[in-house]
């Protein structure tokens, strides 16, 4: 007669000794490779999908309140409404109230930006002729600004999101007309650009 199978024999694990518990931290195999959620051996080949099959689409996220939307195209218009509001408070065609630019101080020339606080002090006071004189680039940007405020303040409210990019033809565009502009106004021939 054969002798019977013990437990051990059975199951490959030792028996608990008395007073400890059975072990069950045991290796489990492996599944299958294109079982979801189990894990695979890392040599296996992973499914791959048909170049046409279509691939998931998020769910779009659900749309803020339009007062939560709103909040950084209004802080971006109140901050420059308080710049203009100090630059037209404080002159500054008067000396002592801000920094001389470092470009005319060291160099003499006039860079892009020389007299853009005058163009804003003049603007803001609605003299328009001034401002152009002073600088008329700046006036300009006044302009743009205002148009991507406007159109940034359309699309928050109708719950379009804004992403304004900008193409490196384009900044170097901007980057010529600075040049260009900060050129003429240095020359003798373009005094009525210079501040």
């Amino acid at each position: 007669m054969d002798p019977q199978p013990t437990a051990e024999a059975e199951t490959d694990e030792p028996l608990a000794r008395p007073g400890e518990s059975a072990r069950t931290d045991a290796p489990r195999p492996l599944a299958p490779p294109d079982a979801p959620g189990l894990l695979a051996p890392p040599d296996a080949p992973r499914p791959v999908a048909p170049p046409d099959a279509p691939r998931p689409v998020a769910p779009p996220d659900a749309p803020r309140p339009l007062a939560r939307r709103l909040l950084a195209p209004v802080a971006t218009l109140a901050g420059v409404a308080a710049a203009f509001a100090y630059v037209g408070a404080v002159d500054p065609n008067e000396p002592g109230h801000y920094p001389v630019c470092p470009m005319l101080r060291f160099a003499g020339v006039f860079c892009p930006g020389c007299g853009g606080l005058r163009s804003a002090h003049a603007f803001v006071h609605g003299d328009l002729p001034a401002a152009l004189g002073a600088n008329a680039l700046a006036v300009v940007g006044y302009g743009v600004f205002a148009a991507v405020m406007a159109l940034w303040l359309v699309r928050v409210i109708r719950g379009v999101p804004m992403r304004l990019t900008v193409s490196p033809v384009w900044w170097w565009g901007i980057g010529a007309v600075l040049a260009l502009f900060t050129l003429v106004r240095n020359l003798p021939f373009g005094s009525a650009l210079a501040p």
